[in-house]
């Protein structure tokens, strides 16, 4: 008998966290066309980048011109300050401010924000030598696991959105309850959205640290 609780907190603890991925099942179409949308708003970029250099020699200068530029070169020798750095605006500026909190204020609203940030990113990223085009291999999937993360959170704000304006469609008595109903999901998908995050900040500061000056040697 002393051993029961032990089994059910084990159980309650285990069936928490998979939560989200349970959420993310009962939502796979909406998961999936979201991440359609998400890589490919983000090739749209990359693509015009390529067709139109001009637009990418714009956006480097804007970087220039505001610091992140220096920023960046001066934070990419020390990897554990870079990566704090990279999750700090991955999580706050993008995650938050571009997707959650104009989502709390307009339904959906974040999701246009992130489409906007998505197309503007895939234009920055396009490289202009053969040390950027080198870079670009372990930076791939560095954009692969952020973005999957931003994908959860725009899962999230849909999800927000739609317990928002159809309460009674997911259950809910009322757009009050849904609307929080859809907080809870937002929360639930920011667990392993987080852990994403950390896991592609720590990639992205230490790959351009130590892997990319070695592939050029390689393959330059």
């Amino acid at each position: 008998m002393t051993f029961e609780p032990t089994r059910v907190d084990q159980s309650a603890h285990v069936s928490f966290w998979r939560r989200p991925f349970r959420l993310v099942r009962e939502n796979v179409r909406a998961y999936l066309l979201i991440n359609a949308a998400a890589y490919g708003l983000f090739a749209v970029g990359f693509v015009l980048g390529l067709a139109f250099p001009e637009l990418q020699v714009a956006r480097s200068a804007s970087l220039e011109e505001d610091g992140t530029g220096e920023l960046v070169r001066w934070l990419v020798n020390t990897p554990p300050l870079f990566a704090l750095t990279i999750l700090g605006v991955n999580l706050f500026r993008l995650s938050l401010l571009t997707i959650v909190v104009p989502s709390l204020v307009v339904p959906f609203a974040g999701l246009a924000f992130f489409g906007y940030w998505a197309v503007e990113t895939g234009i920055t990223i396009v490289p202009v030598s053969a040390q950027g085009w080198v870079a670009l291999i372990p930076h791939s999937l560095t954009v692969v696991i952020e973005l999957q993360a931003y994908i959860l959170f725009l899962l999230g704000a849909y999800l927000l959105g739609r317990h928002w304006l159809f309460p009674r469609a997911v259950g809910a008595t009322n757009r009050r309850q849904g609307y929080v109903r859809g907080l809870r999901r937002i929360g639930l998908l920011a667990l392993p959205a987080l852990v994403l995050l950390v896991v592609g900040a720590v990639w992205e500061a230490y790959s351009l640290r130590y892997l990319v000056h070695p592939l050029g040697q390689l393959l330059l």
